[in-house]
């Protein structure tokens, strides 16, 4: 596979096994963070770093060889992202593990198609275009700059920041020494206020890289679930069960006000789309009128035509294949199957390349950290769940569909929608490695073969991290043993949001009123936001919408590590000096924490509990510990920023 450019080796064996293996553990670790937390850290920039080391170690590494293995190792912070949707299917029953090839090859196919359909918009939104895409351009800027000196520095912030987070979490989640965060429920009469903040370095390195922003974003959303719809809700409904404040006060955030979120996040995702639409049609009608011709410079090429429709061909119908499995042991084998299967394939083709486009657009303004997956995921849903309502009411579909609660057509939503979020995921990213590419001078058609083979040695990882974690800690509202202990269960926010839509619009009994309010607050937000850009200032409304949905501990945490961020980089001489210390030890905070925690999840599923390690630690003690650990990390971090910047 060895292959050369004017510049030297880029596309290579032991750069695609490289990046395999980089591919693996952040896919695992991603996973873990996206069940837990609802959120993933974007993998790029830590497999630039780690790939220059290896690479220079082995000898006559060169720029490209370095961009090609983080291309495909940035498949991990996006093809997981099939966190969002899959383990829906075990929460509405109609799965009890995951399946491996079938949750294999529609994270694949998904993925894959991601990638196709964005290559016709190279040219207009990369090549043509002046979008900014953070991203990109910081891994270009790293590999541009990356000296021996530099990259040991950076290799040993990363390694630092996973070892201090590896040993915090396994003294939280192994040893139970320290709790999981500290929390405080109030009450005004028969209003309830409760507020939750996690002991969590991962989350703390998650504020710091989304910046003040969009943490002070989420911090509002967690006022109005929490210091406001929460404590209405608890006055408007009373208790008629006789609940503890603290066990009423989540319920009703559970099953009422996390659909406030919901809505709030529809909105500002159709808003975003709708901005976008006419520069995604105006960039997609540029990039399919350039005449396709064989150009000997490899700086402009994309993969052959006959290759891009040939794969898509084959993905079309191992898609086809895998929607009639999952169909055929529940559905009569006629017209009404193929039925199905015809919508989720125009699912996939019509409204994922959509999708697609507009993500594309989305990262290259804000980056792919920031682009709302979990936004679109809800309106894909949405329209999947109305169609197949359509399509019953038209009699197309066949009776099995809608029997036993539409647990079928629930299913099937959810099995459609994994290969829509894996491809918008897949798309999100795409572009932002081809600007990369751009600017270090690569082959955007090698660039292309690395993503999708990044996307089959993903794919590979996810069913059997997913079981583990399934296994070891179950999810909230679906165990996979009797005795559990559902306080360490994983929130799997997400699957979660996309299991209740599924099951409230094809059963009628959807919250249309907590979501409906939630979508005026949506208008409102988007409104503030415009007029607050006005002055050069931001509230991004789905920023909101996140904290209003996630849960305060996640919400709260980020919020502190964005705040920490802002206040240390204020207060040093020379920001731009910080020479990427902080976001290397970020980074690793978030590697550490979810790699210790994929560990855990196994140790849990060899002794068949989650406390095999516990030590007899008082409550009260394990929160005070907790609780002093975590604000020494927290200023062990900003003196590490403030010294490499001053």
């Amino acid at each position: 596979m060895s292959d050369t450019t004017s510049a030297g080796r880029e596309l290579s064996w032991r750069g695609v096994i490289l990046g395999a293996l980089i591919t693996l553990v952040f896919t695992a670790s991603n996973i873990y963070l996206g069940l837990k937390i609802g959120l993933t850290f974007a993998s790029s920039i830590p497999a630039t770093v780690i790939s220059m080391t290896v690479l220079r170690a082995l000898g006559g590494a060169t720029i490209l060889e370095n961009n090609m293995v983080q291309t495909q190792a940035s498949a991990a912070g996006t093809l997981s992202c099939v966190f969002a949707a899959v383990p829906a299917l075990l929460m509405v029953g109609y799965w009890s593990s995951f399946p491996y090839w079938q949750t294999m090859l529609i994270s694949c196919a998904g993925g894959m198609t991601g990638v196709l359909f964005t290559i016709p918009l190279r040219r207009a939104l990369v090549t043509q275009s002046d979008l900014p895409y953070p991203e990109g351009v910081a891994c270009a800027e790293i590999l541009h700059a990356s000296s021996p000196e530099g990259d040991r520095e950076s290799v040993r912030a990363l390694a630092t920041g996973g070892i201090v987070a590896a040993i915090f979490t396994f003294l939280s989640g192994g040893l139970r020494l320290f709790s999981d965060g500290v929390g405080a429920t109030l009450t005004a009469g028969s209003a309830i206020f409760r507020i939750h903040g996690g002991y969590s370095l991962a989350l703390l390195a998650t504020g710091y890289l989304v910046g003040i922003g969009g943490g002070i974003a989420m911090l509002l959303g967690v006022l109005i679930g929490w210091g406001v719809a929460v404590p209405w809700l608890t006055v408007t409904n009373g208790n008629p069960e006789h609940l503890a404040p603290a066990a009423l006060a989540t319920g009703l955030w559970l099953h009422k006000v996390r659909f406030l979120g919901a809505g709030t996040i529809a909105v500002a995702a159709v808003w975003t789309l709708l901005a976008l639409m006419r520069p995604v049609m105006c960039g997609l009608s540029e990039a399919l009128s350039v005449r396709t011709r064989a150009l000997g410079n490899d700086l402009d090429r994309d993969l052959p035509p006959t290759i891009i429709l040939g794969l898509g061909a084959i993905l079309v119908i191992v898609l086809g294949i895998l929607f009639t499995s999952f169909l055929w042991p529940a559905v009569p084998h006629g017209a009404g199957l193929m039925a199905a299967v015809a919508l989720g394939l125009v699912a996939c083709v019509a409204l994922g390349f959509l999708v697609a486009a507009a993500c594309g657009y989305m990262a290259g303004i804000v980056g792919s950290s920031s682009s709302p997956i979990s936004g679109i995921s809800i309106i894909a849903v949405v329209l999947l769940s109305l169609a197949i309502l359509g399509m019953e009411s038209l009699n197309l579909l066949p009776a099995a569909f809608s029997a036993d609660q539409q647990k079928t057509a629930i299913a099937f939503a959810l099995f459609v929608l994994t290969a829509l979020t894996a491809s918008a995921a897949i798309s999100n990213d795409n572009l932002q490695d081809l600007k990369t590419g751009q600017m270090v001078g690569a082959s955007p058609w090698r660039q292309e073969v690395g993503l999708l083979i990044g996307c089959v040695v993903g794919a590979v990882v996810i069913p059997p991290v997913l079981n583990v974690l399934y296994q070891a800690y179950g999810f909230v509202g679906s165990m996979p043993h009797p005795g559990m202990d559902p306080a360490r269960a994983l929130a799997a926010p997400q699957p979660a949001l996309m299991a209740a839509l599924a099951q409230g619009i094809l059963l009628h009994r959807l919250d249309w009123e907590m979501i409906l309010i939630g979508a005026g607050l949506g208008v409102a937000l988007i409104l503030l936001d415009q007029l607050l850009r006005l002055r050069r200032l931001a509230l991004p409304p789905l920023a909101v919408g996140m904290g209003i949905y996630l849960p305060s501990d996640v919400s709260v945490t980020i919020g502190i590590g964005a705040v920490l961020s802002y206040l240390v980089l204020r207060t040093v001489r020379n920001p731009k000096g910080e020479n990427s210390t902080g976001t290397m030890i970020a980074s690793g905070f978030i590697v550490g924490e979810s790699l210790t925690g994929v560990v855990l999840a196994a140790v849990s599923g060899a002794t068949g509990g989650s406390d095999a390690l516990a030590l007899p630690v008082p409550e009260s003690w394990a929160t005070a510990i907790g609780g002093a650990g975590f604000v020494a990390v927290a200023a062990w971090f900003a003196y590490r920023i403030r010294a490499a910047a001053n």
